[in-house]
């Protein structure tokens, strides 16, 4: 991965809807470099895919936390599974320090965010969690 690949990602990042002309001109290289550049980088594995990102705010009634979670012994990728198919969870994080997970975790109300918790902290692989509400979020 060069400059060039790392630009077309950044501008793709900030609006994966930017059309590959826009990027063209942004970066001054012809349009089908940018084509091409963008059709290896997804064949190559480094493009996984594209999304939406909603605005936090959108969704005033919608709980959001993060939980961080020790694992007992070695069943953190046994616990990443199980998390992975919860519907309240977006994503997992692995870290390092006191905890060795990062869940991210959304619910449409505290009562489904209550339920959702006790669910993850009834899992006989972890040993302790601690779970912080996210209040605001600032993007840059």
């Amino acid at each position: 991965m060069d400059d060039l690949d790392r630009s077309i990602i950044t501008a793709l990042r900030k609006d994966a809807r930017t059309s590959i002309s826009a990027i063209a001109g942004d970066l001054k290289v012809a349009r089908a470099t940018i084509q091409h550049r963008i059709t290896r980088l997804e064949n190559d594995g480094t493009i996984i895919g594209y999304t939406v990102k909603v605005n936090p705010g959108s969704s005033p009634n919608v709980v959001r936390a993060i939980m961080s979670i020790a694992t007992e012994g070695n069943t953190a990728k046994s616990v990443v599974s199980r998390l992975s198919g919860s519907p309240n969870v977006t994503a997992v994080h692995s870290t390092n320090g006191k905890w060795d997970l990062i869940a991210d975790i959304q619910a449409e109300s505290l009562e489904e965010f209550d339920k959702a918790i006790n669910a993850i902290r009834e899992m006989k692989e972890i040993s302790s969690s601690e779970t912080n509400l996210l209040l605001s979020t600032y993007e840059f």
